[in-house]
């Protein structure tokens, strides 16, 4: 008898997205089958999935000589062909978004990378891309960058929804949500409706373990052997351990400190766990996904994964809330090794903003090439 895991998720109060997007995927019906499933009831995108889906299949080939032949730039290419698959994603999950009256059936779109350090330009391209989309179930998708927060904050004043991506830690968490109610407030204050607006947080989890697991590897090289032992029995713990402490922050958040904004319909931010497919080969596929159910949170999967979860994957309690004095315990064993997870998170985030600039520009080098062609 097979099991309805995605079901089993929602029970738990969690709703799995798809980390993937391409027009083969959509002509197929690859991923209306897994919308009208029930499996998925959003989808996620990002400069580096757009450039593997461009770069290693014919799919877009004939639309870019067409736009080529226009004069279309290989920039205007890009924005065309990721703004049709957006639409068309979006089309596909508009009636999860009608049957969840706007909580879930989302598709993001990423601004584009340059634009991180840039508030103003952050919002004028946000609101384009909003524009140019016309469907209310899609996301823009912002960098929880410094300029990312306060980007943030004006476009969801602006009534835009958005995802914000590329957060590591409880600061850059605490900060994207803060002013999510910032903003819910000031539209209030205006006498503006705000039972309409959603946004996610997306927290990012198997990096965090990546880059934290080979600091203490580095440690441990120095260390003495019963330290050693001690640095070593920390690794993959960091990952789930922050994860659960920026959720009891949420939980803190969007408790009755925000009574005033829910009275008016308002809905909580909810976290968004991002890649979360493991970096290290060793351990279990599904870590970043059975440690991390619980209510008001999204997953957002890529295939390997996805295929895993509803293959072996288990979905029996809302794992969130379990073990939570070993995450604390966890934390604080990094903190006494000197191992400031601040820090990391801060480089994580401007290594994630750099790979998405590095994606894009080889998206468009892939694009222009295929254009000249």
């Amino acid at each position: 008898m097979s099991i309805d895991r995605a079901a089993l998720a929602r029970g738990l109060g969690q709703s799995l997205w798809y980390d993937n997007i391409s027009r083969g995927l959509l002509k197929s019906g690859a991923i209306a089958k897994l919308v009208a499933d029930g499996v998925i009831t959003g989808i996620t995108t990002n400069p580096t999935i757009f450039q593997k889906a461009i770069e290693s299949a014919g799919d877009y080939d004939r639309e870019i000589r067409s736009l080529a032949a226009e004069g279309c730039s290989a920039l205007q290419i890009y924005d065309r062909l990721t703004i049709a698959d957006v639409q068309a994603a979006a089309d596909v999950l508009k009636p999860v978004w009608e049957r969840t009256q706007g909580k879930d059936g989302y598709v993001s779109l990423e601004v584009l990378p340059r634009f991180a350090a840039d508030a103003n330009a952050t919002v004028a391209e946000g609101k384009r891309l909003w524009k140019e989309c016309a469907r209310q179930n899609v996301m823009i998708k912002v960098p929880g960058t410094a300029a990312g927060v306060e980007a943030f904050r004006l476009l969801t004043e602006s009534c835009v929804h958005v995802n914000v991506t590329l957060l590591f830690s409880l600061e850059q968490y605490e900060a994207i949500a803060q002013a999510w109610i910032a903003a819910l407030r000031q539209r209030m204050k205006k006498g503006f409706a705000v039972h309409t607006l959603a946004s996610v947080a997306s927290f990012f989890v198997s990096r965090v373990d990546a880059a934290v697991d080979a600091t203490l590897e580095q440690l441990a090289k120095s260390a003495a052997a019963p330290v050693a032992s001690e640095l070593l029995a920390l690794r993959g713990k960091a990952a789930v351990a922050n994860c659960k402490a920026a959720y009891a922050r949420f939980r803190e958040l969007f408790g009755r400190d925000f009574d005033d904004c829910r009275a008016k319909g308002a809905r909580a931010q909810r976290m968004l766990w991002a890649s979360t497919s493991p970096k290290n080969p060793a351990y279990d596929d599904l870590i970043y996904v059975e440690n991390l159910f619980g209510p008001d949170t999204v997953n957002t999967m890529p295939p390997a994964t996805l295929d895993a979860f509803l293959n072996h994957g288990a979905a029996r309690s809302s794992t969130l809330f379990e073990k939570q004095g070993e995450a604390i315990d966890t934390l604080k064993a990094l903190a006494h090794y000197d191992v400031d997870l601040g820090v990391v998170c801060r480089k994580l985030q401007d290594d994630g903003v750099a790979a998405f600039a590095k994606s894009f520009d080889g998206l468009i080098a892939a694009i222009e090439g295929k254009r000249a062609g």
